[in-house]
């Protein structure tokens, strides 16, 4: 089966390199980001407009190119992490956590018992049409899952401590445009509130033994971050590295 190697890197303590895709309905895309180099890509289910079935194809066909393919999640609820994890994500991010409570019931979800009260709806094709058995998959699917939060508000950074404290998280990823509007300085991100406020969150992580990253919009931020310890650390999206490659390509031939 499936052995989760973006899990086993930042338990490592080494850095593991994603991007956003949230907008192009392609599972070619998963291949053409691992050939590039990525290592994850959280499948936008939050603000994106994917569905389950493309979510289904777009994470089967990046397992078997090596992008461990991460979903994102658009609220907690149960049904929309189990169906993620049912239809071969290898994790899931949750969006604007506050609350650890809230946190704890939704990392339950992602879990098969007796860690957790994750309902089992596997096949073969989970995996890998290998001859295991039901507890084998269970024990399997819970020690390979990533679990990722988000922490997207000043709330949420006032309460990091007990939120990181809640047992089963891997890894924290920013929201960083979310985090600079609760701050007060919208869209600034090098604004000397939003450093502060992201590098107390990964000296927390650091303490809890958790990988911190989070999202970036760009190179220049993604290298920033990466010099300050983000281990999870996301840079561009799918469509806009499309973008910015093809102006440059025009604005060096209209020349």
């Amino acid at each position: 089966m499936l052995i989760n190697s973006v899990k086993k890197a930042l338990k490592e303590g080494k850095i593991q390199l994603g991007t956003s895709f949230g907008q192009l309905r392609s599972p070619e895309v998963g291949r053409i980001l691992a050939a590039a180099g990525f290592q994850w890509a959280f499948i936008d289910a939050e603000h994106g407009g994917f569905g389950i079935e493309t979510i289904q194809d777009i994470c089967r066909t990046a397992n078997l190119t090596g992008l461990a393919p991460i979903v994102r999640v658009a609220d907690l609820q149960y049904h929309l992490v189990a169906r993620a994890l049912d239809n071969s994500a290898q994790g899931i991010i949750f969006p604007r956590i506050e609350s650890p409570e809230r946190l704890a019931e939704a990392v339950s979800w992602c879990l098969f018992p007796p860690k957790g009260v994750r309902g089992f709806g596997l096949t073969a094709m989970q995996a890998d049409y290998e001859p295991v058995t039901i507890p084998q998959m269970q024990e399997h699917c819970n020690a390979q899952t990533l679990i990722v939060l988000q922490i997207e508000t000043k709330r949420a950074l006032e309460a990091r401590d007990e939120i990181l404290s809640v047992p089963g998280i891997d890894a924290v990823m920013v929201g960083p445009v979310d985090l600079s509007i609760s701050l007060g300085c919208p869209g600034d991100f090098t604004h000397p509130k939003m450093i502060a406020a992201m590098e107390a969150i990964r000296d927390s992580c650091i303490a809890k033994g958790i990988a911190p990253g989070t999202q970036t919009r760009n190179l220049e931020l993604a290298k920033f971050w990466k010099d300050r310890g983000m281990k999870f650390l996301g840079c561009s999206s799918e469509w806009g590295m499309m973008l910015e490659r093809g102006k440059e390509i025009t604005a060096a031939l209209a020349n």
